[in-house]
């Protein structure tokens, strides 16, 4: 995730397991929208609110092994994102999907992206297919 969407998530109290969730949730095929050039929309609970009450996160995706969170926002604060902010997300997609594995290492050092591991997403707790 990138450091301004982990800043974003610890103020709504989103933790790795919840994110983790997410991103298995969309690599089952559960994403709720695909935004163009590698963004791809996904709800998420906020604890003590359920989806119904959460929010939704915007993630840069290869499809395969990468999955980027960038952007969320609580969906009682606002519906969608602008044109604007989705061009810009597009640039900020293609730019993050470029990086090679090397490349996206030195950015986790630099706590410019922060990884979450793939024991994380295999430990979280399984979806229900009938909702939250």
């Amino acid at each position: 995730m990138t450091r301004f969407f982990q800043r974003w998530a610890d103020d709504e109290g989103l933790g790795t397991d919840d994110l983790a969730r997410a991103v298995r949730e969309t690599e089952d095929g559960l994403a709720d929208g695909d935004l163009g050039g590698g963004i791809i929309k996904k709800r998420v609970r906020v604890p003590g609110r359920g989806k119904s009450g959460g929010a939704r996160v915007l993630l840069a995706t290869n499809h395969r092994d990468r999955f980027i969170f960038v952007y969320g926002f609580l969906k009682n604060q606002r519906a969608n994102i602008s044109h604007r902010e989705l061009v810009a997300l597009h640039e900020l997609s293609r730019d993050l999907l470029a990086l090679t594995e090397e490349q996206l290492n030195g950015r986790t050092r630099a706590k410019v992206l922060t990884e979450i591991g793939p024991e994380e997403i295999g430990t979280a707790e399984p979806h229900s297919p009938r909702g939250p």
